[in-house]
């Protein structure tokens, strides 16, 4: 099999206005949509033609032939939600999204001073389970392929002030993956063809630019050494597989061969 993975968020308008609502698709658009739609339709998306015209690449008929119909499923990171604002006819100042080569679609997780979700310790995202259910429906609808959530975690501090004890009572993460689980389980009642899910991660690791800050692991790392620990999460989720997996989703599969499991 042949896959695509994007690193997803689900936006939401920060207003009713029209022109927050577009912002959305285009938020949407260039995040996402500019890898799959020229994958699965041979083009790039309508909202990124609209503002970069000719400045696009240009793909010869070869390529888009190559790459056409190439998707046997799609491999979704998803971890939070955002509000997005138009920047396109009002001003805004300069943060994540509101440049032109992002679609002029400002991102935030802030609405009148409420965040979009519960806050984590990652500063870029939100407790959000709603948001996995809407991103899943919405690649259903639109690309029609089968999907993998393959990252999908809660990160903490790795603060010098908390026990090995602190690390692995993580109730916080068992609730997040709880309640993602909730989400894509609605979901997929509700038609979306996920054939599976993958905790990020298995393990406490090296994060990115964040280093050895912070831990999403649901196996406590000594990164002076390397003993590993399950966390109160290892052993839910060793018990939620353990209890769900021959529950069968209600719902009539399209395709009888893929039987899907909640």
């Amino acid at each position: 099999m042949i896959g695509f993975v994007v690193n997803a968020i689900w936006f939401e308008p920060i207003s009713n206005s029209t022109e927050d609502k577009l912002a959305v698709k285009r938020a949407q658009s260039f995040l996402i949509n500019w890898f799959l739609d020229p994958i699965v339709f041979g083009k790039y998306p309508s909202e990124m033609k609209d503002i970069l015209g000719s400045t696009l690449p240009v793909f010869s008929t070869s390529d888009l032939n190559a790459l056409r119909n190439g998707l046997d499923f799609i491999g979704v990171n998803f971890y939070t939600s955002l509000y997005v604002k138009d920047c396109l006819h009002s001003k805004c100042e300069k943060a994540m999204g509101s440049t032109r080569t992002e679609g002029s679609a400002l991102q935030t997780g802030i609405k009148d001073n409420v965040p979009i979700g519960e806050p984590t310790p990652m500063e870029w995202y939100y407790v959000t389970p709603q948001g996995i259910e809407s991103m899943v429906l919405y690649l259903k609808e639109r690309y029609n392929t089968p999907l993998f959530i393959v990252e999908n975690g809660y990160g903490e501090e790795n603060s010098a002030n908390k026990t090995v004890e602190d690390f692995l009572n993580d109730t916080k993460r068992v609730d997040y993956i709880s309640r993602h689980l909730d989400a894509l389980a609605r979901a997929i009642r509700k038609g979306a063809d996920v054939r599976g899910y993958f905790i990020w991660a298995l393990l406490d690791n090296f994060e990115w630019i964040f280093g050895y800050t912070k831990r999403f692991g649901i196996y406590h790392v000594d990164f002076k050494t390397l003993k590993r620990t399950p966390k109160a999460s290892a052993m839910w989720y060793k018990q939620f597989i353990a209890k769900n997996r021959e529950i069968r989703t209600p719902i009539s599969d399209s395709n009888p061969q893929h039987p899907q499991y909640y």
